[in-house]
Order: C-alpha cells, then sequence, then structure tokens
C-alpha cells in the first residue's frame, strides 16, 4: 500500500463515465497485486469511494484521478471520511481475544470498549482520567508497549497480584510498578495490533465495532459507549 500513497494524484487514462467494472479493472491493471475491497458511488461531488488493501481512497465519475485524504463538508464541519471509515472498517468486538487483555469493571460493567495502550503514551494518561469519569463500563486494555521502556513496565503490570491496580496506580498516580518477572502474551498483543491495523496509542474499539484512534474526552466516550450495533 506505501507504494500508493505517494500517488496523490495520479491520471489513471480509463474511458469517459467510467463505471464501477471499469475502474476495477483499470486500477488492477495499474497497480499490480492489489486488493480491491469494493467501490462505491457517493452522495457528493461525484466521487467514488475506492478501499484498497484497507485503506480509503477517491476517484472522480470519470475515472481519471486517484487520490487520498479527508472529505470535510463544509456546512457542518463533519469528516466524512473518518465517518466511513468507522463504518467500513468497524471490527467485530465479540471476536476480539480479551483473554490477553487486562479487565477494568466499573459500576455494572454492562457497556464495553476494548483500548490498546501504552504505560509511556501521553494522551494514554489523559484519556485515563476522562475514563475516571466514566461508570457502569468494562474496560479491556490491551497493553501495547510500542514506546521506549514500555515493554519493561507492561510486564511488571501484567505480572502484578493486581494488574488492574498496578495500571491504575501508574497511570493515574505514576507509582512505578514493582518488579515481578513472568511469561507474558505481549507478543500476540503487538501480533493483534498490526492485524488491526493499530498504528498508534491509544486506540479505542467500542461494542458497536467502532474503532477511534486517539484521545476521547468523557463526552465522547459516553457518546460512543451508548451507540449499540
Amino acid at each position: 500500500m506505501k507504494k500508493l500513497i505517494p500517488l496523490l494524484l495520479f491520471t489513471l487514462m480509463f474511458p469517459a463515465h467510467a463505471g464501477e467494472n471499469e475502474i476495477r479493472q483499470s486500477l488492477l491493471s495499474k497497480f499490480s497485486g492489489i486488493k480491491i475491497e469494493h467501490i462505491v458511488k457517493t452522495p457528493y461531488a461525484g466521487l467514488y469511494e475506492v478501499v484498497i488493501d484497507d485503506d480509503l481512497f477517491y476517484t472522480d465519475a470519470q475515472g481519471e484521478y486517484l487520490f487520498q485524504g479527508n472529505v470535510i463538508e463544509t456546512k457542518s464541519r463533519r469528516d466524512l471520511s473518518e465517518e466511513r471509515r468507522r463504518v467500513l472498517f468497524a471490527i467485530d468486538f465479540d471476536k476480539l481475544p480479551l483473554d490477553l487483555a487486562v479487565k477494568k469493571v466499573k459500576g455494572n460493567g454492562k457497556r464495553k470498549v476494548a483500548i490498546f495502550t501504552d504505560p509511556n503514551c501521553g494522551y494514554c494518561r489523559k484519556l485515563e482520567k476522562e475514563l475516571s469519569r466514566v461508570s457502569d463500563v468494562t474496560v479491556y486494555f490491551f497493553m501495547y508497549p510500542i514506546f521506549p521502556g514500555s515493554d519493561e513496565i507492561v510486564r511488571n503490570v501484567l505480572c502484578s497480584k493486581n494488574p488492574v491496580k498496578a495500571w491504575d496506580d501508574w497511570m493515574l498516580s505514576e507509582i512505578v510498578p514493582a518488579k515481578a518477572p513472568c511469561s507474558t502474551q505481549t507478543d500476540k498483543v503487538l501480533a493483534l495490533g498490526k492485524k488491526l491495523h493499530v498504528n498508534g496509542t491509544p486506540n479505542l474499539i467500542f461494542a458497536n465495532g467502532t474503532q477511534a484512534p486517539g484521545f476521547l474526552p468523557a463526552a465522547e466516550l459516553e457518546r460512543n459507549l451508548n451507540e449499540t450495533k
């Protein structure tokens, strides 16, 4: 997919008013080895939505240009591309290997969210403070050490007698977890993150399948937690 990213503007040279099938065939002839998930005409600007190798692209009605970026509706300031990505790349929450995560239940725990998080991530720490204002939720923390030195902290948290407390102490109060060597499944979490295209932390996955990379304030957490499938 990296070979496509620099091609933000590329003349495709296929017939005027090309249909979805013609667009597909032209793309496949120009970019060998790509996987086209679908091609759908959008309700705005005469654009076609194209999903290639889990990335969202657009092409014009004549199929002359391929480009990547976010479409913003100026009146409402809605990021239409981001809204579509959340739908197109939704994750089946029930199929997540939740046994790899640290489980924290707050209140009745009826609502659910999974979070890929790193102990040395500043925005993860900010997110924890917002989560402290949210109740009636079960949080599954996938410890995802991608920052320098995070792997040791993650191991100490996972190997502690009470991983939830050790995690809260570190993220909310900066209390360093005691050294506690043991065998962990961090390699499986890293593989899972790669499979789900988790490129940074925090990365949230809500029960309705919506994936939200980045920090969210408490109000946004509440809104997403209350949305159902």
